[in-house]
């Protein structure tokens, strides 16, 4: 593991996007796990301009996304496939038909797990996964349970998430109970890990995934078994 603390936001965010940018550029059909939130916002913003500088081209790349709320589609203001749409991939020439976002709205939710699982392993997997880290230590939406679980899934959010998430929403009776998201099993199969924290808040969270025991309690300390674990941290 490669433990980076770094001053501020900025750099993070500085940091986050080249590494992600040299990604693309030693292999152009890069296939990129993304996050959602707003700790990648910085480095979205960051790589969208070196696009549009000619700097990093996103024309062969392929993303596929941790997760989304069951129940929105990808026209609603709060769906993480909006959220992608609005800071990323309209800002760079990836092409539309290579982004991927579980759908939430699928009539049969188990069948687009396992489609999902499908498409990732049609894909060759992941060759370098952005991840944030929640307070509870969830990474996409793997809460705190007993077991790691290792496909894509349905899932329950805690309350914390949905009390952390409720300020993205009119109020916390709107926030979604639940998410498809992917499972540990495609995350630990992605070449490069690269995860992402910031603020104070962050800290006691970030010592117990990364220095801590491993437990299924605190979902990102699974990473500290990938091979090829990078973590940035910055407290302001």
């Amino acid at each position: 593991m490669k433990f980076i603390k770094v001053e501020n936001y900025e750099k993070l965010s500085r940091i986050a996007a080249s590494i992600i940018a040299s990604q693309v550029t030693v292999k152009p059909c890069s296939v990129l796990g993304l996050a959602t939130g707003s700790s990648p916002l910085g480095a979205y913003a960051r790589l969208a301009q070196m696009c549009s500088d000619g700097d990093v081209d996103f024309s062969e790349v392929i993303s596929v996304n941790l997760d989304e709320y069951v129940g929105l589609d990808g026209t609603n203001d709060q769906s993480y496939r909006y959220f992608m749409d609005t800071n990323l991939f309209s800002k760079i020439n990836i092409k539309p038909e290579n982004t991927s976002v579980p759908n939430g709205c699928a009539k049969d939710l188990k069948a687009e797990c396992e489609r999902y699982d499908a498409l990732i392993e049609s894909l060759g997997g992941i060759d370098l996964q952005l991840l944030g880290i929640g307070l509870d230590g969830h990474i996409g939406f793997n809460e705190p349970d007993s077991v790691f679980t290792k496909e894509t899934h349905e899932v329950v959010l805690d309350e914390s998430t949905i009390e952390a998430n409720a300020r993205f929403f009119a109020s916390i009776d709107d926030v979604p109970k639940t998410a498809v998201t992917m499972g540990m099993g495609a995350i630990m199969k992605a070449r490069k890990v690269l995860l992402i924290a910031n603020g104070k808040g962050k800290r006691d969270i970030v010592e117990k995934a990364f220095f801590g025991p491993i437990t299924p309690a605190v979902p990102a300390s699974i990473l500290q078994l990938h091979p090829d674990l990078t973590v940035i941290y910055s407290e302001n």
